[in-house]
């Protein structure tokens, strides 16, 4: 229970399902101002204990908080910042998810005799004809939040409930306002859970200040010096605004490199009509040993495209796009869809 609307009716929707429910909140980033977390809607923090403890209460049900800073400092800050030093682009929720909203609490739940892990995630798990489990689309396109869980594990998805991928976020503020939660009308989460004000930079500096790369200089694609960037850690593929470039024409990030301290400068807009990911995690289907056509989506807000997933390595699919492809970003993850369900996915090289 996150302190938001969307845990809160799940906990409620399996109630009524006839499950017995216990409340959780897992303290993960503690290091906030009450006041600042409600503003941004933060969850995890101050405010969400208590309001995810008030919820309960009126469920009913029992509520605990578990500590995992250690979990959640090792799998998602670490990993967040040394993927900026690196150049990348990291994807912070979805290591949170697979490493500690499931595998650390789905391990602490079933060791104290509970069956399943429930969220308030607008998605679905089911199991396909295959015998596989998959993340199926929620109801709602607009707040469909698979793409964030491409990479859970089949016992993982075994032993998870999400009830509120059966609803709109409409639905469930209503049968909220109906029972009268306090979160009802609660705003919902933004940006990164553990950098509110959006300042990536700022927050890498307080975790690596001696790691943090310096000045150097944007280069074009040919080698040309254009000018002075803050550091590689200020920009990202496909990035227009901001860099302080004075070109006449817009220009845009087309490469990070970390070795050499460069930012790539393209005069075009960065589109391409392959790539490459690896650490692979297959869901829906057991293995890609022929290629096939999937539905691929390379962010979160990325509306999707047709492409070739092919194989071509142990731990490596090839994805060959039927049409161009903006801003491919080292570090993100590509998602495969068949249809409504996660066939799986891997971290774009």
């Amino acid at each position: 229970m996150s302190g938001g609307v969307d845990s809160s009716v799940a906990a409620y929707l399996l109630k009524e399902q006839g499950y017995d429910v216990v409340g959780i909140t897992m303290q993960i980033w503690p290091e906030e101002s009450k006041n600042h977390v409600e503003e941004n809607g933060g969850c995890c923090g101050l405010s969400a204990v208590e309001d995810a403890e008030k919820v309960a209460r009126m469920l009913e049900i029992p509520y605990y908080v578990m500590n995992f800073k250690k979990e959640f400092q090792e799998q998602v800050i670490d990993y967040f910042v040394a993927e900026y030093l690196a150049g990348r682009t990291p994807n912070p929720c979805i290591a949170c998810n697979r490493y500690v909203k499931w595998e650390a609490l789905l391990r602490r739940s079933m060791a104290i005799g509970a069956d399943y892990i429930a969220t308030g995630h607008y998605a679905r798990v089911e199991r396909m004809k295959n015998g596989r489990f998959a993340v199926r689309n929620s109801v709602t396109a607009r707040k469909d939040q698979t793409y964030a869980l491409y990479n859970l594990t089949q016992f993982q998805l075994a032993h998870t409930l999400m009830p509120v991928g059966d609803y709109t976020k409409e639905e469930i503020r209503t049968i909220a306002e109906e029972n009268n939660f306090p979160v009802a009308a609660k705003p919902d989460s933004q940006d990164i859970c553990f950098v509110p004000d959006g300042n990536y930079t700022g927050f890498l500096e307080t975790q690596a200040p001696d790691k943090m790369p310096g000045e150097g200089n944007f280069v074009s694609e040919t080698g040309q010096i254009l000018g002075i960037h803050k550091g590689i850690t200020h920009y990202t593929i496909g990035q227009r605004k901001g860099l302080g470039l004075s070109m006449g024409h817009p220009v845009f990030v087309s490469q990070l490199r970390p070795k050499t301290n460069e930012v790539v400068i393209s005069d075009s807009d960065v589109f391409q009509t392959e790539l490459i990911c690896n650490q692979i995690n297959f869901m829906g289907m057991e293995d890609l040993k022929e290629p096939r056509r999937l539905w691929a989506k390379v962010r979160y807000a990325h509306k999707g495209q047709w492409c070739l997933a092919k194989q071509v390595g142990t731990d490596q699919i090839r994805c060959s796009f039927e049409e161009p492809v903006r801003a491919v970003t080292p570090g993100q993850a590509v998602v495969l869809y068949e249809g409504e369900y996660v066939m799986g996915g891997g971290t774009i090289m």
